[in-house]
């Protein structure tokens, strides 16, 4: 790894080369910046003072997160696949525990990542399984540590292995991304993020353009979203976005 600085707020690392004192993630209107101003760690502190947690979902699904809490509290989602695993979306640090364990699961095919939220770490993860990260060009400058790994996609969907597919829904950002599996479980899994969220009732499923700063997507948006949404209702899955599993469609977008 690097000995690049990686922002306490959003979790995002940096280049070793990065001389500023600002991160570009959080400067934007969908994130922010504490009133206390921009903080830093790096790879060695939060080895220090924090572990990765590995939950079961199911048998071919397994939730990583960063104990205790840090950043935006993201998760990343360990799919095991036949032809290949898949790491759905990124976390800031990656310890020798949750290495080992993916390792013994067959170790990673690819990276995809929903949004930039959760670009954070990608890049030690990448080289530490030797695999690609697939992101959608249209977030390309958010990429703040460029890597050989990164491969950019283009379009509304992306075919990869074994059925599974990622849908650019936009939204949150615009290439925000959701990922298809249709062999998870009896129904397709729709792995999500935050690119949808969950409410606590479990009825509805919602889009904003910020969820900290509860900044609302404009009424077109939303209703081009909602249009996409509504040419899947034919297919049954289950939808999963941090934290939680929505087993039925809800009832309302």
């Amino acid at each position: 790894m690097n000995s690049g600085r990686i922002c306490v707020t959003c979790g995002t690392k940096y280049p070793e080369n990065f001389t500023g004192n600002t991160c570009i993630i959080c400067e934007d209107d969908r994130q922010y910046v504490p009133q206390t101003g921009q903080e830093w760690t790096d790879d060695k502190n939060l080895l220090r003072h924090h572990s990765i947690k590995i939950r079961k979902i199911k048998d071919k699904l397994y939730e990583f997160i960063i104990n205790p809490n840090f950043a935006i509290g993201q998760r990343a989602l360990l799919i095991l696949s036949e032809r290949g695993n898949v790491l759905w979306d990124c976390i800031s640090m990656l310890d020798e525990a949750a290495q080992t364990f993916i390792q013994q699961k067959g170790g990673l095919k690819a990276i995809i990542i929903s949004h930039p939220h959760y670009y954070s770490n990608m890049q030690a993860w990448a080289d530490a399984f030797n695999c690609p990260i697939y992101l959608h060009e249209k977030d390309e400058k958010w990429v703040v540590n460029k890597s050989e790994k990164i491969r950019y996609w283009q379009g509304e969907t992306y075919q990869l292995w074994d059925g599974m597919r990622i849908l650019k829904i936009g939204g949150h950002f615009p290439a925000c991304s959701v990922l298809l599996v249709p062999k998870l479980s009896k129904t397709a899994a729709l792995l999500c993020g935050d690119t949808f969220s969950i409410a606590p009732s479990m009825q509805h499923i919602a889009v904003m353009y910020s969820y900290p700063n509860k900044i609302p997507l404009s009424i077109a948006e939303v209703a081009r979203i909602k249009k996409s949404w509504n040419s899947w209702n034919s297919m049954r899955f289950t939808v999963s976005g941090a934290p939680k599993t929505l087993r039925k469609m809800p009832k309302k977008f």
